[in-house]
């Protein structure tokens, strides 16, 4: 009982010292408030762009392997001339087969196949990407059907002219109605073909990331039709028209999905597959990607950055706890008398130690606090100005207070005990 009297009364002398000086305990606090702040909004911008980043990368599927028909600096040209040429390129039906033979731990290989590059209802048209895939290809990329439904089994097998549009071309084309049911038309040269809507895409985020590295279509603004009515329709040559020249592009595949039967098996599918493409294509006009290591990278992007900015804005705390320790030196100095007294009176070592310790605590626990509420609403500041996505995890918050604390006690160490150990006569005899 005694002892917690006597601690309840060094605390309560230590605020009330405080309290007498009001503006130098506000500035003295000042730097662990900046850098407790610091710390809490710098993290929190990281976090929020580095979940952006690996949310959006997720999006595409952490098991599959993207495969793309890509042009060629030198390509095959089957036929042509300057106003008109067939260009022949991409992945092969071969491509396919192999991979699906040959390529162990393999649970989906879903084909992608460009067939048009245009579109109208109406009086309106657009410029967007029509691709024929299989229903396979709404779980391996993680989209799903904000309204009506998405392709089926019976579409490709009974080759129905059946489509499911992005949100971005429900936006272009049926700006003021419904678009089920609704007939789109189709460019195919020279005339076009009708297709109904049976689904319409929820928007996809990841098409709206291109700055960051991440987006692989905007499928947003594209129409997806079953993949054998594609080839039934359209064939394997697309006609793209280009400042006045036609371009007929021969491509059996557009692109592919290959997913890994577990993520565990990603790097070596993916390496497999590389290998297929390298011994069947003499030209690289194909592109592998991997979202996984992406992700992996991204992963590590986001420690570097976090360790990098919490090494700045931890110089900030140590600033503030320099801040600290020079103004209770200059306090000990400042009651050299006060405490010769007090040591006449019989307070002991540990007591003056103690007296001083709990200001420095009190003063970085105050500016640990203040510096949270500065932080989290510098984050939202943030978010409404420059419309950046910001998260305040809670670690980020507890190590920046703890830190705060930890400072504080460091800080106020040193001039305690010299405070302590201050000899009362000479201490008396100062004025």
């Amino acid at each position: 009982m005694a002892m917690n009297s006597v601690a309840l009364e060094t605390l309560r002398l230590g605020v009330n010292n405080l309290r007498l000086h009001k503006l130098r305990s506000l500035l003295t606090s000042l730097g662990i408030i900046l850098g407790v702040a610091a710390v809490i909004c710098m993290l929190s911008v990281t976090e929020g762009a580095s979940a952006d980043e690996m949310r959006m990368i997720e999006l595409l599927g952490t098991k599959n392997i993207i495969v793309n028909s890509v042009k060629p600096k030198e390509t095959v040209q089957s036929s042509g001339s300057r106003h008109m040429r067939i260009t022949e390129y991409g992945i092969t039906h071969d491509d396919v087969n192999m991979i699906r033979a040959s390529v162990p731990h393999v649970a989906e290989v879903v084909p992608l196949k460009t067939v048009s590059y245009k579109a109208h209802h109406s009086d309106n048209q657009t410029a967007l990407l029509v691709v024929g895939t299989t229903p396979e290809f709404f779980d391996v990329v993680n989209i799903t059907v904000s309204r009506g439904r998405r392709l089926g089994y019976e579409d490709s097998r009974g080759k129905k002219r059946t489509c499911v549009i992005g949100d971005g071309v429900r936006a272009k084309l049926f700006p003021l109605k419904d678009p089920l049911g609704e007939s789109i038309q189709v460019d195919r040269y020279p005339t076009s073909i009708p297709f109904t809507v049976v689904g319409v895409l929820e928007n996809v985020e990841t098409a709206g990331a291109p700055e960051r590295g991440v987006q692989e279509r905007d499928l947003n603004n594209e129409i997806l039709i079953p993949f054998d009515t594609a080839m039934s329709q359209f064939g394997e040559i697309a006609r793209r028209t280009d400042t006045g020249s036609r371009e007929y592009l021969k491509i059996q595949y557009s692109g592919l999905y290959v997913t890994a039967a577990e993520i565990d098996a990603v790097e070596a599918v993916s390496e497999m597959v590389k290998r297929v493409l390298e011994n069947n294509h003499s030209q690289e006009d194909y592109e592998v990607k991997v979202p996984l290591a992406r992700l992996k990278l991204a992963e590590q992007k986001e420690r570097n950055s976090k360790l990098t900015l919490g090494f700045i804005a931890g110089i900030s705390l140590l600033v503030g706890g320099i801040g600290i320790m020079n103004i209770m030196l200059a306090t000990v100095t400042e009651r050299t008398r006060e405490i010769g007294i007090r040591r006449a009176l019989g307070a002991k070592r540990r007591s003056i130690t103690l007296q001083f310790l709990v200001e420095t605590i009190v003063l970085s626990t105050t500016g640990g606090i203040a510096g949270v509420a500065l932080g989290i609403a510098g984050a939202n500041i943030v978010t409404r100005l420059a419309s950046w996505d910001t998260i305040v995890s809670g670690w980020s918050v507890a190590i920046s207070f703890g830190l705060s604390v930890l400072v504080g006690i460091a800080s106020g160490l040193y001039p305690a005990m010299a405070a302590a150990k201050l000899d009362p006569i000479e201490a008396l005899r100062y004025e």
